[in-house]
């Protein structure tokens, strides 16, 4: 038994109320079981008992054991002077010892309930009710989904927060860093956000209209241009950003981009390229995005091709089959979700305009839903994801309620639990 078990039996009342008894010997009802608190405090707030004929208003706390209250000091804490009610799994003390009524109820509960829970938290399985996930109806999905999206881009406009306190409040230059970032992939993230912040958004302004130099600046700063090259391009990026380094005093990053493990599609080199041109065609980026209402703008603006060397190049001075280096659609719906997305969401958020917030989500309802080994495994146990709004609420489903085993803070873990109650014969009306 956990408390955080012992506070969801409670909450939905998962036991055997007939016949109440106190541990004084004292027959009493519930009529109202109280609302989970989640500050400080007891567990549960305004819960309303009925002792004899004395209705009872006031908290109720809850503990595995009777001698908790004492172990956590709470007699000697004012948050906890109006407990009407001290609900425990196991008496283990004398009740004539204790000035709060006390209800114990180990001899209560299903023992199937408590198996449920159990195999849920041992199973090693993708997800804990992989095998019964699929009998959730779809309006319970629905509203969870939106649940699930909101608190993911509430997290990351604590990002973009962060980012903004560093700069400033400039929200361009955050789009800058985060761009960058996204641009990056995981391989190469930390070291293009790194790159994006070595330079000043007044130079990448300066050279808006220089796609090359812009190249060459990016390239440079990411420690790409230290060979002798043989090609033209190369040797014309090296010349330019040299120029550039001196003049405005500027530190390369110490970390060396990756090219290992990695597609060609995604080597650095052309990233980096595609990022130059991006800035060259959309200029102050969040000022522009922001505005956009059309998903279809969106990828619009994100639709640019690497300079014209790389149809024949990867890398530097290696030749390759001839083939235009587009961003490509998958890599336009990585950023729009992993980057415009969240921040279009975090400007609405932090200034309570809630249009902003609105477009964020409708956006991601347009998009086609991402492909990765979570969807897949989801799709396996009966769960597809139609569009980028619930593939989104999946990967946060995933990583902050299934793997972290918070199957009763789950509405899927909840509706399961109760539905494996009814079947049981045991859930109370």
């Amino acid at each position: 038994m956990t408390e955080r078990l012992l506070q969801f039996i409670w909450q939905f009342q998962y036991f055997n109320k007939s016949q109440l008894l106190l541990s004084s010997g004292e027959s009493f009802q519930i009529l109202h079981p109280g609302t989970l608190n989640t500050n400080q405090g007891p567990d549960f707030l305004a819960a309303r008992i009925r002792i004899g004929d004395t209705t009872i208003v006031g908290p109720v706390e809850l503990h595995i054991k009777t001698s908790h209250w004492y172990r956590h000091e709470h007699q000697y804490d004012p948050n906890y002077d109006k407990v009407i009610l001290h609900v425990v799994w196991e008496e283990d003390l004398d009740s004539r010892a204790s000035p709060i009524p006390v209800l114990a109820l180990q001899e209560r509960v299903s023992k199937l309930l408590l198996q449920q829970y159990e195999t849920w938290m041992n199973n090693q399985w993708f997800i804990a009710c992989g095998e019964q996930i699929a009998e959730v109806n779809p309006l319970t999905w629905l509203s969870w989904n939106e649940r699930l999206l909101v608190e993911r881009l509430q997290r990351k406009s604590g990002w973009v927060m962060d980012c903004l306190r560093q700069n400033n409040q400039h929200w361009d230059e955050t789009c800058w860093w985060l761009m960058a970032r996204n641009f990056g992939m995981k391989v190469n993230a930390d070291v293009f956000e790194l790159v994006a912040r070595s330079i000043p958004l007044t130079l990448l302004g300066k050279l808006r209209d220089k796609p090359d130099e812009l190249e060459g600046l990016l390239a440079g700063q990411a420690g790409l241009l230290e060979k002798d090259f043989t090609d033209a391009w190369p040797r014309q990026l090296k010349y330019g950003y040299q120029f550039q380094q001196k003049a405005y005093h500027l530190q390369q990053v110490p970390q060396a981009s990756a090219f290992l493990r990695m597609r060609p599609a995604s080597f650095p080199t052309l990233r980096l390229s595609q990022l130059a041109m991006l800035i060259h065609q959309s200029g102050h980026l969040f000022s522009k995005y922001k505005e956009l209402e059309s998903i279809k703008d969106v990828k619009t603006l994100l639709d640019v091709q690497a300079a014209a060397y790389w149809e024949l190049h990867y890398t530097f001075d290696h030749l390759s089959p001839a083939r235009p280096k587009h961003l490509g659609e998958s890599m336009i719906r990585n950023v729009i979700i992993n980057t415009i997305v969240p921040m279009v969401f975090a400007y609405g958020y932090l200034r309570k305009e809630q249009p902003f917030k609105d477009k964020a989500l409708q956006w991601l309802n347009e998009l086609q839903a991402e492909e990765n080994q979570v969807t897949r495994s989801f799709r396996q146990c009966g769960v597809n994801a139609t569009n980028a709004f619930e593939s989104q609420a999946l990967l946060e489903l995933k990583a902050h309620y299934c793997d972290q085993k918070r199957c009763l803070d789950c509405a899927v873990g909840n509706v399961l639990l109760k539905k494996n109650m009814t079947r049981m014969g045991t859930a109370t009306k």
